[in-house]
C-alpha cells in the first residue's frame, strides 16, 4: 500500500495501473490493500492521477457559527459572526422515533422526448430540488427526502444520463458534447418550470453544486437559494492544468472515450465489490456503506448506454467552473463540507467562502464527499434552517417617517 503522506499508483490490476490508484495516504485512514476505482469514482480518481503526474504544484443563516447535532459539531468560517457565538439548531422533523413519514412517490417527466426519472414527496411549504454527484442518482438522497418532505415539497431528480432516466448516445451529437452543466442546467431549470411549477432551493452534492449554480445563473428568477455539499473543485478542468500536461490529458480522454479501452475498463469496475471500494474511500464512516447504497449506486450503471454517458463525462475538461459562478449567482449561498472528503479538499475548498452570495462555509467535521447520506441528522436540519430563513420574503422597508 502507498505510505502515508504520498500519492502512487496500486499494482492491483496490471493492465490498468495507470487508472488505480490509493487513497490511503488521505487523512491517514488506513483502506483495503484493493482500491479498484468503480464507475461512480473515476472521474475523481483520474483528477487524482492526471494531477501528481502532470502538475507538480498543487448561511445565509443569521448568526450561525456553529451547532451541536447529535455529536456532530459544525463550524462557521463566516467572517460576519463571532466564531465564539452557538446556537442550538432545533431538532429535524424527522428526528422524532415513530413519527409519521411522508410517503415518497417515484414518477416520470418527459423532456425534449427524453424519459426523466423523478421522486417526490411533501404537499407543502416551499419547494426543494436535491441534485446528485457524478455516477449517482436521486435514490442517494434517500435518507433526505421523507425527512424534508414533512416541512416541503421535495423533489429529486435523475439527471439526464444517470440513474433511470434515459441515457441518450453521446456519440449522436457529434463533436458537440451534450453531456454538459449547460444541458443539466437547463433541464433542471424546466424541470421546475414543468414539474414543480414554482421557486425552489437547489440542494446539491459534488458535481450537482455546479449544476445547481449553473442553473441559477442562467435563471436567476427560478432559484431562491442554492446549498453546496462538497461541490466538485474540477480541479481536472483545462484552466487548472499546466500548459505541458493538457497534451497528455487529451490524449487520455481520447483512449477511454474512443476506443475499446474504456468500455472494458468500466465493465471491470462496474462491480459490487469496486463499487464497496470507492464508497468506503469516500464515506469516513465507512459503516454507512451497505448493501442497500451499493445497489443503489451501481445498478442504474449497469443499464444499457451508462457506460458511453460515463466515458463521455469523464472527458470533460471545460465548462463553467464554480469560481467562475458563484460571482454571478443572485441568491443566497450555503456551502457545507465534510473535512474528511478524499476528492475534493476542504483546504482548497474553503476559498469559495470569500465570494458574495456566501454567507456562510460551513465544515461537517469526520464526514466525507457525501455528507448527505454519510451524515442525514446534521445535514437535514442544517437544510430546514437555511430554507425557512430564506422562504420568507425580506420585508419592504416602511415609506411612513
Amino acid at each position: 500500500m502507498a505510505s502515508v503522506g504520498s500519492p502512487a499508483l496500486c499494482l492491483t490490476k496490471p493492465e490498468f495501473t495507470f487508472l488505480l490508484i490509493s487513497y490511503s495516504h488521505h487523512r491517514g485512514r488506513k483502506k483495503n490493500e484493493s482500491d479498484m476505482l468503480s464507475y461512480s469514482a473515476l472521474f475523481h480518481s483520474r483528477e487524482t492521477i492526471l494531477r501528481n503526474i502532470t502538475n507538480s504544484h498543487t448561511p445565509t443563516i443569521p448568526n450561525l457559527s456553529s451547532f451541536i447535532s447529535k455529536g456532530f459539531s459544525v463550524h462557521s468560517f463566516s467572517s460576519d459572526y463571532s466564531l465564539d457565538s452557538r446556537i442550538e439548531l432545533k431538532q429535524s422533523a424527522a428526528d422524532d422515533d415513530g413519527a409519521y413519514q411522508p410517503q415518497v412517490q417515484s414518477s416520470t417527466w418527459n423532456w425534449k422526448g427524453y424519459s426523466i426519472r423523478y421522486q417526490y414527496s411533501g404537499n407543502s411549504g416551499p419547494a426543494l430540488v436535491l441534485v446528485h454527484g457524478f455516477g449517482a442518482n436521486s435514490d442517494h438522497w434517500r435518507k433526505n427526502i421523507s425527512v424534508l418532505a414533512k416541512l416541503h415539497r421535495v423533489y429529486a431528480i435523475d439527471l439526464i444520463g444517470y440513474g433511470y432516466s434515459d441515457k441518450p448516445n453521446p456519440h449522436e451529437f457529434g463533436d458537440n458534447s451534450f453531456y454538459t452543466f449547460e444541458t443539466w442546467a437547463t433541464q433542471l431549470n424546466e424541470f421546475c418550470a414543468e414539474v414543480v411549477k414554482d421557486k425552489a432551493f437547489f440542494i446539491c452534492n459534488s458535481i450537482g453544486g455546479v449544476v445547481g449554480l449553473q442553473a441559477a445563473v442562467t435563471e436567476p428568477q427560478i432559484c431562491k437559494g442554492i446549498i453546496l455539499f462538497n461541490i466538485s473543485l474540477r480541479m481536472l478542468h483545462v484552466k487548472k492544468q499546466p500548459w505541458f500536461g493538457r497534451p497528455f490529458i487529451r490524449s487520455f480522454q481520447s483512449l477511454l472515450r474512443n476506443t475499446a479501452l474504456g468500455k472494458f475498463f468500466y465493465q471491470s469496475v462496474a462491480t459490487s465489490e469496486a463499487v464497496r471500494s470507492i464508497l468506503c474511500q469516500c464515506y469516513h464512516d465507512d459503516s454507512q456503506v451497505t448493501d442497500e447504497l451499493v445497489q443503489k449506486i451501481l445498478l442504474p450503471g449497469l443499464e444499457p448506454g451508462a457506460a458511453d454517458v460515463f466515458l463521455e463525462f469523464i472527458c470533460y475538461s471545460g465548462g463553467p467552473l464554480p469560481e467562475e459562478l458563484l460571482p454571478q449567482v443572485k441568491c443566497p449561498v450555503l456551502i457545507a463540507w465534510g473535512d474528511k472528503d478524499p476528492w475534493e479538499p476542504i483546504e482548497l475548498g474553503k476559498a469559495y467562502g470569500s465570494f458574495d452570495p456566501v454567507a456562510d462555509f460551513i465544515v461537517l467535521p469526520n464526514v466525507g464527499h457525501c455528507p448527505q447520506d454519510e451524515a442525514p441528522h446534521v445535514v437535514n436540519p442544517l437544510i430546514e434552517s437555511f430554507v425557512a430563513q430564506h422562504a420568507k420574503p425580506k420585508p419592504t422597508p416602511s415609506t411612513v417617517p
